[in-house]
Formats: structure tokens, sequence, C-alpha cells
């Protein structure tokens, strides 16, 4: 039960981050930032922790290593820009890994 629930809060996280980017398509992140992406990548990483340390040792490794260097990229870019407004590059970046990340996830 309590899995389950991470997995939705989880889920909704994530989907809550792609939204964010969503929202910022007219502009391709070139518009005003908050701090709701930081808060949306801080959920994401507590509960991915969580559950990979509620399944250890039957976790699936095939998708927890490329999705963990996924969000270390996305970290990476959010650290380089800090409070600047993204570049047209670095939006389409963060786009692309958060859609690859969700294939990821979905396929298995």
């Amino acid at each position: 039960m309590l899995f389950s629930i991470l997995l939705l809060i989880h889920f909704l996280a994530f989907t809550a981050y792609l939204g964010h980017l969503a929202v910022m398509w007219p502009q391709r992140g070139a518009g005003p930032r908050t701090y709701t992406g930081l808060i949306l990548g801080i959920t994401l990483l507590v509960t991915g922790i969580i559950m990979v340390a509620l399944k250890y040792p039957h976790v699936n490794y095939y998708k927890v290593v490329p999705k963990t260097a996924i969000f270390l990229a996305v970290t990476v870019i959010n650290i380089r820009f800090g409070d600047k407004p993204y570049t047209k590059t670095a939006y389409y970046s963060l786009l692309g890994l958060t859609l690859l990340a969700a294939c990821i996830a979905v396929f298995h």
C-alpha cells in the first residue's frame, strides 16, 4: 500500500513537472521561472529513493540507472541556468529528457 501511494505521488509530481514545462512552451523556456520545478524535482527524488529502498534488492536496475542519469542531467541543466531563463536548447533538452524518462518508466 505504501509503495502504491508513493508511486502515485511520484507519477503526479512527474506529470506536474511535464505540465510546468508545457506552460513554458510559448516562450520556449525564456519566460520567468518559479520554484515549482525545484519542489517537483525534490518530490521526484525523494519518492524515487524511497521506492527503490522499499523494493531493494529486487530493483529494476535497467530502469533505475537510466532514469537516475536523466535526473542528473536535468539537475545539471537547472543548476547551470539558476535564476536565468532557459535557452531554447536547454528547454528542448529538458523536455526531451523528461519524455525519455516517461518512456523508460512505461515500457518494460
